[in-house]
């Protein structure tokens, strides 16, 4: 069974999009499908900590090289592409450029998990990372508004601390607790059992994102093409480079492929709860934020499909 649903996953995710664009026709559903999204993505989030032994991620805390290139990556070389592909794709829209590299600068903090475990990455070395990008974007965001546009926001930290509590740390003790309980009543085979409903859960996720938003997207298709040729091309570079740095320095393939997810998937809820503070009439930079991963989830799959088609004509073991 989890063999058919990682060689199905692109097909799955791409009719989650085409579902809930159906679905958002429906008044109702499109009202009230948002509020299911964050309940979603924590249950994939439980399931996917659920097949991490906790002695590999206190190991992956100790992995210097990775730390280094991922931060370098993500805070020194993704703001200047950024900042490149927005200068050259963007730069007669002011406030297309600047949502743009707010959605640039903010490494991912949740879902990229799932494409890492999809793509059969080391989950355990990008869960390890996770506290120390969300930490960094909070500190640097505001700093790359000031040299970027001149304005500071505001970081609404309680908001923050409560959305890594109910992300990232509740479904992570839970996940613990169950993986002991049933390594201790000998169930372990569960585990393995369960390992492929993160795609199903990411799908619901999907089809619910989808379909709270899909009006605005269909309102603004323009938007959405001038949009997907930037982002497109910063997932382009981003793959290669970190493709190419991965070999470099000798990163083991599963390193490799969660230096890609690390630095490839972006983190728009925390860029539009600032941008909502910090630009409140300018509402264009909000709807990039938003239109920002309808493309980019679809490209993630496509990535995590590639990274396997490349390494097994490779021969590579995954």
């Amino acid at each position: 069974m989890v063999g058919i649903f990682e060689k199905l996953y692109t097909i799955l995710i791409l009719i989650a999009v085409a579902l809930g664009l159906i679905l958002g026709q429906v008044s109702n559903i499109a009202m009230h499908a948002d509020k299911i999204i964050m309940p979603l993505l924590i249950i994939m989030l439980y399931v996917t900590f659920l097949q991490i032994p906790i002695k590999d991620i206190r190991n992956s805390f100790l992995n210097r090289k990775f730390t280094i290139t991922s931060v370098a990556m993500n805070f020194v070389l993704t703001p200047l592409l950024a900042w490149v592909l927005a200068a050259i794709f963007l730069g007669d829209n002011y406030a297309l450029w600047l949502g743009f590299i707010m959605l640039m600068v903010t490494p991912c903090t949740d879902w990229y998990i799932i494409f890492t475990g999809i793509a059969k990455g080391n989950i355990s070395l990008s869960t390890s990372i996770l506290p120390l990008n969300l930490l960094l974007q909070l500190l640097l965001l505001p700093l790359y508004l000031f040299i970027f546009s001149g304005t500071v926001g505001v970081v609404d930290f309680q908001l923050v601390m409560e959305s890594i509590i109910l992300v990232l740390i509740i479904p992570f003790v839970l996940a613990f607790l169950t993986r002991q309980y049933l390594l201790r009543n000998r169930k372990e085979r569960l585990i393995e059992k369960w390992s492929s409903l993160p795609i199903f859960f990411l799908c619901l996720a999907i089809v619910a994102m989808f379909a709270s938003q899909g009006s605005l997207l269909l309102d603004n298709v323009n938007l959405l093409v001038k949009l997907m040729i930037p982002i497109v091309v910063f997932f382009f570079i981003n793959f290669i480079i970190g493709r190419f740095i991965g070999s470099l320095l000798h990163f083991k393939r599963e390193k490799t492929v969660s230096l890609n997810f690390t630095t490839l998937a972006r983190n728009s809820p925390v860029a539009l709860a600032i941008a909502l503070t910090a630009f409140p009439h300018e509402p264009l930079i909000a709807l990039v934020l938003i239109l920002g991963p309808l493309i980019e989830l679809p490209l993630l799959s496509i990535i995590s499909y590639l990274i396997l088609f490349i390494d097994r004509k490779k021969r590579i073991p995954v």
